[in-house]
């Protein structure tokens, strides 16, 4: 008799927290998930894109040659833009990457440089994080990069930005539709990436600061109830 007591107690715990959630992420799905939209490529595409750049003040950006930031207080990087190297920190790792040739990168475990297989894993360890970490503060001023399609997508009366990357970064087919406010800076983006669970979650591109070369850049993302931080960002040309 207690055994079984003990069975329904369980039960009835495992009821209580799972349902809610089950429930919660059905509506979740339903209410997000979508497959990608078609859209229109041509002039009209290139000049939302170029209006998004124009708002953000897309020349300061591109003669920014160094960043630094943080995200979510876990990873520290020191970008190069100017000679696309850099260090990435992490826990007691460190990789400068060579971003034209990774083979090139040097990885270190408490500032002793390693060698071998070890090295090989941070290196692309660094990579994954540099390729995911930095599209959160210079997604936009990467539409017109090689092998990146753009088309115009009607939502709610408004055009959207479609844009999809089938080459390069880490899940080369994402696509992401960029919503944007009255002057033509982003707001937010709805994604269908490999590396999310579901298709068309959204996410916030709302928190902006002007950096000391005049980089525009995001300090904070929300995606449904989550939020990260980009802090200590630093800027020279």
């Amino acid at each position: 008799m207690k055994l079984k007591k003990t069975l329904k107690i369980i039960a009835g715990v495992v009821v209580f927290f799972t349902l809610p959630t089950l429930l919660l992420l059905g509506y979740i799905y339903f209410k997000y998930n979508e497959d990608v939209p078609v859209g229109i490529e041509g002039e009209a595409a290139d000049a939302l894109a170029d209006n998004m750049l124009d708002a953000l003040d897309y020349e300061a950006y591109k003669k920014t040659d160094y960043i630094e930031w943080t995200f979510q207080n876990k990873r520290r990087y020191e970008w190069d833009k100017a000679n696309n190297l850099c260090t990435v920190r992490w826990k007691e790792y460190k990789v400068d990457l060579h971003l034209n040739f990774p083979e090139r990168s040097n990885a270190y475990v408490h500032s002793f440089k390693i060698s071998g297989e070890q090295k090989d894993q941070l290196v692309t360890t660094a990579l994954n994080y540099f390729n995911n970490d930095s599209f959160w503060i210079a997604a936009p001023y990467k539409v017109y990069d090689d092998g990146v399609k753009r088309s115009v997508v009607k939502r709610d009366g408004k055009n959207s930005l479609l844009v999809t990357y089938t080459q390069g970064g880490t899940t080369p087919g994402d696509s992401y539709l960029w919503s944007f406010d009255t002057t033509g800076k982003p707001l937010k983006f709805k994604m269908w990436t490999d590396l999310l669970p579901m298709d068309g979650l959204e996410a916030s591109w709302s928190d902006w600061t002007t950096t000391s070369t005049g980089a525009q850049l995001p300090t904070f993302h929300k995606i449904l109830f989550f939020g990260f931080e980009i802090n200590h960002i630093k800027t020279t040309r």
